[in-house]
């Protein structure tokens, strides 16, 4: 059993569940997935958001490009819930209602994560972006141990398509979930899911210490490999086994749906960019940066990571800053040091205070869920 702490309960009252209003993004292609007690209402889904509000109610409407408006799409409307001080509590989905009100205990909600972090705001407060993958499922807490809160599995490996007879090797992740009280923010953190039950086809193996199994399908045409182990969220990918020639992948399966968990054919990195800052530039020291932003181009296989850099060089010294103590921290000429600062396609960050006297070299480096990377890189001086 797991019993919530106080900060964290806060935090799930406050953004797991309430969705506040937000100002409209970016259409984005994304995928929507909806777990309900018992069993899947929604397999991952392919949708295209809109900028059309859902959800209107009087002054209150969800922005059609938020995870809210991803969700209302792929459910075709069919989820409810109300609009109240904080925002949207959504109650339904596709008929399964979990509304027991806060500070019941224990209480059943819908639990919210993108990309397989748990969201510190609501769904409609939660811009999507490209490539964006929604979660939504059934989880309950507790204060007095009365029921055991929930996290997801993830599955990985399965290729869009499989020749006959040909071995896969799936893998197999589950979260841990912290509340960090000083950045009033949940840190999600994945491991491996050892002993997961993994079925496909008839065959039904178990996950090893690393998370992974193997299996070997056969049968042409839509395979849906499925991952259960208890205490946890069950997942399910769908690969489509085919010679190439057999017509298998084709009209049986339906326009959403979304075939692997990798994309092989995403070799590009996303490529990040600075909105102020000019390469070369000089700045005198009461106008020297303090905001760095900018923004990432879309990637098929959505951001995972902006990580910056800022390597300081004055009087023969350098320092790279650090973003952990958000110091500058001497450090080898030429070098760099660089840190996380989200996974938003506009992103920015705000120093401390303005930049010093001395030569910057500042990078942005892009990386997507497929692992590919870019660095774009700045050199300012400040006098």
């Amino acid at each position: 059993m797991k019993k919530i702490s106080p900060g964290a309960l806060a935090a799930l009252i406050a953004s797991a569940v309430l969705a506040a209003p937000a100002a409209a993004g970016s259409p984005a292609n994304v995928t929507v997935r909806v777990e309900g007690a018992t069993q899947t209402l929604l397999p991952r889904s392919a949708v295209t958001t809109d900028t059309a509000p859902v959800l209107v109610e009087g002054a209150n409407a969800c922005p059609g490009t938020s995870a809210g408006g991803a969700l209302y799409k792929a459910v075709a409307g069919d989820l409810g819930g109300s609009w109240g001080a904080f925002g949207f509590l959504l109650k339904t989905i596709k008929g399964e209602t979990h509304d027991d009100p806060f500070p019941a205990d224990p209480a059943q909600y819908w639990s919210f994560w993108v990309n397989y972090r748990f969201q510190d705001q609501g769904i409609c407060a939660t811009e999507l972006q490209e490539g964006d993958d929604v979660l939504l499922f059934v989880d309950c807490f507790s204060q007095t141990n009365a029921c055991a809160s929930q996290v997801p599995l993830r599955i990985g490996g399965v290729p869009g398509t499989l020749a006959p007879g040909r071995a896969v090797t799936v893998k197999l992740e589950e979260f841990t979930t912290k509340f960090d009280p000083s950045t009033n923010t949940t840190v999600t953190t994945p491991e491996p899911a050892e002993d997961a039950t993994v079925a496909a086809a008839g065959q039904t193996v178990t996950t090893a210490a690393d998370g992974t199994a193997q299996l070997t399908l056969t049968s042409p045409g839509p395979v849906s490999i499925a991952a259960t182990k208890p205490g946890r969220v069950r997942t399910a990918a769908l690969t489509c086994v085919t010679d190439g020639a057999d017509g298998s992948c084709g009209t049986q399966l339906p326009p959403t749906a979304v075939l692997g968990t990798e994309v092989p054919d995403d070799e590009t990195a996303p490529v990040a960019s600075f909105a102020r800052l000019r390469n070369g530039k000089v700045y005198s020291r009461r106008r020297a940066p303090r905001r760095l932003a900018g923004s990432v181009t879309p990637d098929p296989s959505g951001l995972l990571s902006l990580r910056l850099s800022i390597l300081r060089e004055v009087r023969g010294g350098c320092w790279a800053f650090d973003g952990a103590t958000e110091r500058f921290k001497p450090h080898r000429c030429g070098g760099h040091r660089s840190f996380r600062i989200g996974d938003r396609a506009e992103w920015s960050y705000l120093l401390p205070e303005r930049l010093g006297r001395g030569r910057y070299v500042i990078r942005a480096v892009a990386i997507d869920e497929a692992g590919n990377e870019s660095t774009t890189r700045v050199v300012i001086r400040v006098r």
